[in-house]
């Protein structure tokens, strides 16, 4: 299947030919069950598997646009909706909505949320209120992620890594994290944070600033900063993140996240 969906990439007249279509669907379709992922954990980092993405690409030709509904609503899309929420052991608010080919574990919650293809959502995860887990994307553990938090999706070039938040993170009230950035286990990002590839995340903690991009420590507490930045106009702000502290390991996830909250006053 994987050397077949390489061959239909490179060459997609193939996309005609019934093996290739069956090769597609299936792989979306194990997506669907998690068997496979857009990118899974490899030592300390991730191995982003370009072939299957390529598989997800593929799936919008193949398809053809129809009209179903759902009690009074109506769509009309390419792609079905996810079903048989009971059996996976997921429970789903109105309206809530993820599409065939997203992945969601057992004890996963969505409130009224929306989750895309190629999204793999891991157990015991809270997706929030108007919250989005955008294509690809790689969601933890016991993640919540808060009300109206946006975590971007990825699909072109097939070979960039996707949004990844790791096992235990809270993500707070209206965060974004977009362009693949990658937020370490149990990490805090308090309310308003926005992470982009080229966003600044500067670690405050010590006696001198420490910048990376695109990655979040583990345990890091996270708040939105500005840093100066001259113009021809003159000098403004411009958004960053500070990483402003860790969560305790000497106490449980709980109780080290409600810690965290409380001593560095982070809003949720």
């Amino acid at each position: 299947m994987h050397e077949l969906i390489e061959k239909a990439w490179a060459d997609r007249s193939m996309l005609r030919y019934p093996e290739v279509v069956d090769a597609v669907e299936n792989t979306v379709a194990k997506l669907d069950k998690g068997e496979i992922r857009v990118a899974e954990p490899d030592g300390d980092g991730w191995r982003v598997n370009e072939w299957v993405k390529k598989a997800v690409l593929m799936y919008f030709p193949i398809k053809q646009m129809h009209t179903f509904e759902v009690g009074p609503l109506e769509f009309h899309d390419k792609i079905p909706l996810k079903k048989h929420y009971a059996s996976l052991g997921v429970r789903v608010v109105p309206h809530a909505i993820a599409r065939h080919g997203s992945y969601l574990a057992p004890g996963v919650i969505l409130m009224p949320s929306y989750v895309n293809i190629g999204a793999y959502v891991d157990s015991d995860t809270m997706v929030d209120t108007w919250a989005t887990v955008g294509s690809c994307a790689q969601i933890g553990k016991g993640v919540h992620l808060s009300g109206g938090v946006g975590i971007g999706g990825v699909l072109e070039p097939v070979q960039a890594a996707p949004v990844i938040i790791e096992d235990g993170c809270f993500v707070g009230s209206r965060a974004i994290v977009v362009e693949g950035v990658r937020v370490g286990k149990e990490a805090v990002l308090g309310a308003n944070v926005v992470l982009t590839a080229s966003t600044r995340i500067i670690d405050v903690t010590g006696p001198e600033p420490k910048e990376m991009r695109g990655y979040v420590p583990p345990r890091s507490v996270v708040i939105p900063g500005t840093v100066p930045k001259k113009f021809p106009a003159g000098e403004f702000g411009v958004p960053c993140a500070l990483i402003i502290g860790q969560r305790k390991e000497s106490t449980d996830k709980k109780t080290s996240l409600n810690d965290a909250l409380r001593e560095h006053n982070v809003a949720v």
